[in-house]
């Protein structure tokens, strides 16, 4: 359920509305938008009546939202969210660039391709401390060692982290060193870690599970929301389907339906979309197109010798190329690449 409150509304205002709600065993979430103070009203709203809501000081009107998902739809918030972190700002008309390698995997190969990517402008380096592997004998990252080389990386060339979490165990650890805390696709649906991570308030990327719907992730993305954090990026990274020529299939529909269903900012990974080098480029560019916020690349300075994901990844030179060419494209789609 969504309730419209006047813009004007007073804090005794909102109070009374959840006054009327709790004792039904529902929580109302508190959405500011442009043109109104929303309401989203969660739990079982089966009992509420609809016209003793509407009596109630500067409400304007209740909706029935008939969407499982409630606080991500953008039936609840029209506007689109903006994430704040630092001077930079994920959605709205820039486009952001997430970039780097898979995994952390020396104090060497970490700084030269933080080094590289600050020198052409990223603000936001991906890397990878705890690794998901599907052979539990595959390189499985640098862990704790990795978290600090990240922090001196952090310290050293003023770049943002996006790192990923696997168990709620790590958060203290991981939230000292992450700006951007990503939740891999093989924990989109782990809801005790959405919830927990939900809980910390910052900014998290969910990316898409491997076999989930549009409809799995937009839920995925309610548990965190429900926890009162709205900081969270969707991110299409290629679905299992009966192709087996490209590592995953690249919905690029998702781009547009997400846009139009939810308020959060949604990214493309085309780097695990296609899991080819040469190819990652165009796919970025149809991202862009289709309406994307933002892609997260895999950049590594030697991808033959990588520990994971080589294949995927681009090289500095390769990643600079591209990033011109969506410069290009940015500026046709009325955007600018931040």
């Amino acid at each position: 359920m969504l309730i419209l409150m006047e813009l004007n509304s007073t804090s005794e205002d909102v109070k009374r509305v959840k006054t009327e709600v709790e004792p039904y065993g529902c929580k109302a979430h508190k959405i500011e938008g442009t043109q109104n103070i929303a309401l989203g009203i969660t739990g079982n709203t089966t009992n509420l009546k609809e016209d003793n809501l509407r009596n109630l000081k500067g409400v304007t009107d209740v909706i029935r939202v008939s969407r499982k998902y409630k606080l991500v739809s953008r039936m609840m918030k029209p506007d689109d969210t903006k994430i704040e972190i630092g001077n930079d700002v994920i959605g709205g008309n820039e486009i952001t660039i997430i970039a780097g390698p898979c995994s952390v995997e020396s104090r060497d190969q970490i700084f030269q391709i933080a080094e590289t990517l600050a020198n052409i402008g990223i603000k936001f380096m991906r890397a990878g401390a705890y690794k998901p592997r599907s052979s539990p004998y595959a390189f499985q990252g640098m862990k704790e060692e990795g978290l600090l080389l990240l922090d001196e990386v952090k310290r050293e060339f003023g770049l943002k982290i996006v790192t990923e979490l696997l168990n709620p165990a790590h958060i203290d650890s991981v939230k000292e060193v992450a700006d951007i805390i990503q939740i891999g696709a093989r924990n989109m649906q782990n809801f005790s870690l959405l919830e927990e991570v939900g809980r910390t308030g910052m900014p998290v990327l969910l990316k898409r599970g491997l076999s989930a719907t549009i409809e799995d992730l937009l839920l995925s993305a309610e548990y965190i929301v429900s926890q009162n954090n709205y900081n969270v990026i969707l991110c299409e990274r290629g679905i299992r389907t009966f192709e087996i020529f490209t590592r995953n299939t690249l919905d690029l529909n998702a781009v547009p339906v997400l846009k139009s269903e939810t308020h959060l900012p949604v990214f493309v990974d085309p780097s695990h979309g296609i899991g080819i080098w040469d190819k990652v480029p165009a796919m970025a560019m149809a991202s862009i197109a289709a309406g994307a916020d933002g892609l997260m690349v895999e950049v590594h300075p030697f991808p033959q010798a990588a520990l994971s994901d080589g294949y995927q990844s681009l090289t500095p030179k390769n990643f600079h190329a591209m990033l011109e060419k969506l410069k290009t494209l940015a500026e046709i789609m009325e955007r600018r690449i931040n």
